[in-house]
């Protein structure tokens, strides 16, 4: 359990670790590529090393040096493995690798905690059997524990984008080293654009080409190498938000200073949503700023940003007014049935937030101290934590939970309150 304390407004400047997003990209295309890799200002976080220790156990030689990984590649040309691999409670790992082992020989098998294998892949693993993949799913229910049976062939698939655009990334990974291609067709709507925007930032950035039509077609043609690179990782702005976020709800200011507004994480946008609240927002050569102000409601489509939901509701228990979160009915599939916990972590400080079909309602108010569950769900501790800044006896169970993707949270936390830098 851990306490919050009250604090003055925050003025802060944070220069914050890399993105959890590129980190989990650049190790794939690196591993994939032929020679050495230098990725640097990289996130060491359980999420990130489970996907890295995956691909170790494939073949790729990763030396994780502080902040900076050294990969040695394997051309694409993965070993067989006979044991489980074992990806904890990573869903990103688990459906990237998912797709990438079936550039393998042989069967894969690929697990994960328990809470992982009620995460569905239902709508991948009919993509890949049409790319000619034999895939199992042990329990017969789409979820993990799956086996892959490596020797892709490529060709079409056609997949929802709904639940996950991983899904897409994941394909977009194997088709430069499928024999005939990989195309990929877009059913519906896909949820959470940015991601892709990113893993086709960094498939470029190592050397591949693709066409692209908006978000409904996709096509990477075979017979593409991965070229090894000297890879700058920038700072995680889904990290950021918490941080916004403080300066919002406490009236204060904070800088980060390794971002800007012009990247392509999709979360990068998050100040201009604080921004409709009432914040004042600067981008700048040092970096991306919120300053607080009186906060009002907004209705929000976050389904470009679904990981800040609970930022943002926690902000909006804050406001003056109303505020509606939509797009986002995905997010019950994530570490925790997010929508359900965001809500009934709110109602304990006195907010009666209530969920939708896609979203939150969270009628703003004057929220009280609470216990707040956390569901081992790394966005809840941190979101939450942010409003024992503002607010007496916030106390957040389970805070060591933050280690899936901000191991160093806690020691930020204490630097914003300190004045950053």
């Amino acid at each position: 359990m851990k306490p919050i304390q009250p604090c003055q407004p925050v003025q802060a400047v944070l220069a914050l670790p890399g993105s959890k997003s590129y980190t989990h990209r650049s190790l794939v295309a690196a591993s994939l590529a032929s020679g050495e890799s230098l990725l640097s200002n990289a996130l060491k976080a359980e999420d990130t090393e489970l996907t890295a220790q995956a691909l170790a156990k494939l073949g790729a030689g990763i030396d994780w040096q502080g902040n900076t990984i050294r990969v040695r590649g394997v051309g694409g040309q993965w070993r067989p493995v006979a044991e489980p691999i074992y990806l904890g409670n990573s869903g990103t790992s688990m459906r990237f690798l998912t797709a990438l082992v079936a550039l393998g020989q042989g069967a894969y098998c690929l697990t994960g905690s328990d809470r992982l294998c009620q995460r569905p892949l239902n709508d991948l693993l009919p993509a890949l059997e049409q790319l000619g993949v034999q895939v199992t799913s042990e329990r017969g229910d789409g979820c993990p524990p799956v086996t892959i049976q490596g020797g892709l062939k490529g060709g079409r698939a056609r997949i929802s984008g709904a639940v996950s655009s991983q899904y897409v990334s994941a394909l977009l990974f194997i088709g430069p080293l499928a024999p005939e291609g990989v195309e990929i067709e877009i059913t519906d709507e896909l949820v959470s654009r940015p991601y892709v925007d990113l893993t086709l930032a960094v498939l470029e950035d190592f050397g591949i080409s693709y066409y692209r039509e908006g978000y409904r077609f996709f096509r990477v043609p075979g017979g593409q190498p991965y070229q090894p690179a000297d890879y700058a990782i920038e700072a995680d702005a889904s990290s950021a938000s918490y941080f916004w976020a403080a300066a919002a709800i406490t009236g204060g200011r904070v800088t980060i200073a390794n971002l800007s507004g012009d990247s392509c994480q999709g979360d990068a946008a998050f100040p201009g949503v604080l921004e409709q609240m009432g914040c004042t927002v600067e981008g700048s050569g040092d970096g991306l700023t919120v300053q607080g102000g009186p906060l009002t409601g907004i209705t929000a489509d976050l389904a470009a940003m679904p990981d800040l939901v609970p930022t943002l509701a926690v902000a909006a228990a804050f406001a003056q007014g109303e505020t509606v979160i939509t797009g986002v009915a995905h997010l019950r599939h994530k570490e925790s049935d997010r929508l359900a916990a965001v809500a009934t972590e709110l109602q304990k400080m006195g907010i009666a937030a209530r969920e939708t079909a896609d979203g939150l309602i969270i009628p703003g108010g004057a929220p009280r101290g609470a216990v707040i569950d956390t569901y081992q769900d790394h966005r809840l501790a941190m979101s939450f934590a942010v409003a024992g800044l503002k607010v007496p006896g916030i106390i957040i169970n389970d805070p060591g939970c933050v280690a899936k993707s901000f191991p160093d949270f806690w020691e930020y936390f204490e630097k914003l309150r300190q004045g950053g830098l």
